[in-house]
């Protein structure tokens, strides 16, 4: 199977990072379960939301995003299985090659360039699954959408509209070893 996978917040815990700074910053107390929009600002009042996007041109901010636990040793599992992955990322571009560095190529060794994928239409994109926190992501995509739960999407009616709801990386490991299965 070709599985393509979301990186921030599937792979790596970009929000929590990006709270834990604006926490530090602004002397706030918010937690990731305070963002409850897609948009970060709703859990920092009177920040802009820009203020908060810029801690990523930060020299030292993506050593401190850490990986999701289970996601390496999942993605490993998938590889060993033969399938290919493929991270598809909407990250700006001006942003990528530090965010690969300090995260995916440090947290995901197994990893190279060759399993990058970076757009902001990951509709374009084919592959067999998309594992995605992003419903825009998954909507309108021919793969079967995964949907990591999240604060800001769990209120979305995740079946309704054709995607798999899971919790964690153990539900991905199940559901993608039964489709390769079937």
């Amino acid at each position: 199977m070709t599985i393509l996978v979301d990186m921030d917040d599937v792979m790596e815990q970009l929000l929590k990072a990006l709270v834990n700074r604006a926490n530090k910053r602004f002397h706030r107390n918010a937690s990731v379960d305070d963002v409850t929009d897609w948009s970060i600002v709703c859990a920092f009042p009177g920040i802009a939301k820009q203020q908060v996007l810029d801690f990523m041109r930060e020299a030292d901010f993506w050593e401190t995003v850490e990986p999701v636990p289970g996601a390496a040793e999942a993605l490993r599992h998938f590889l060993d299985e033969g399938h290919e992955v493929y991270v598809v990322t909407a990250t700006e571009y001006e942003h990528v090659a530090e965010k690969m560095k300090g995260v995916l190529f440090r947290y995901f060794p197994f990893l190279s360039w060759d399993h990058v994928i970076v757009t902001g239409r990951k509709q374009m994109i084919r592959g067999d699954v998309l594992i995605d926190d992003g419903v825009h992501n998954l909507e309108g995509g021919e793969y079967k959408k995964i949907l990591v739960t999240a604060p800001y999407n769990k209120d979305y009616d995740a079946e309704a509209n054709g995607m798999i709801r899971v919790h964690g990386w153990d539900e991905i490991v199940r559901i993608i070893d039964g489709m390769a299965e079937a």
